[in-house]
């Protein structure tokens, strides 16, 4: 049974999608335009903990100034889980470094409805460091 109408599933892919242009363009006081208050930033096994509330992440931004990637980009997301008013999602990135490396990465998101509006309340981050290989054949990280 679908919960999500076509409304919600472009809302939520809108929302995963401003999360690269806002950190990217220094909009970091627009952040509550796609996390909930009380979101939680986990970045540790990128080696930079977990943060909890807007202002938090705001901070964790700014701190990292220069060493923040230059851009974001998402891709291939799928909604796994759904709710009236809440949706996990799972989704890949790439991020270009200011040394022009490039980086991939997984994203386990949970999305609520807020005041209306679908956001962000937990971010989950983990980079992809291996290929596919016979090891992990059958076992998806993000479900």
């Amino acid at each position: 049974m679908t919960l999500l109408n076509a409304e919600d599933r472009l809302a939520i892919a809108e929302t995963l999608s401003l999360h690269g242009h806002l950190f990217d363009g220094g909009g970091l006081d627009r952040l509550d335009e796609i996390f909930a208050p009380g979101v939680v930033y986990d970045v540790s096994d990128l080696g930079m903990g977990a943060f909890e509330g807007i202002e938090a992440v705001r901070r964790a931004a700014a701190h990292l100034g220069e060493r923040n990637p230059i851009a974001h980009h998402l891709t291939n997301v799928v909604i796994t889980q759904e709710e009236r008013d809440a949706a996990t999602v799972i989704s890949k990135g790439l991020v270009i470094r200011a040394d022009g490396t490039l980086g991939s990465v997984n994203h386990l998101d949970t999305l609520v409805r807020h005041d209306g509006q679908w956001r962000i309340s937990r971010r989950i981050i983990t980079a992809q460091r291996s290929p596919m290989s016979a090891d992990r054949l059958g076992k998806a990280d993000n479900r």
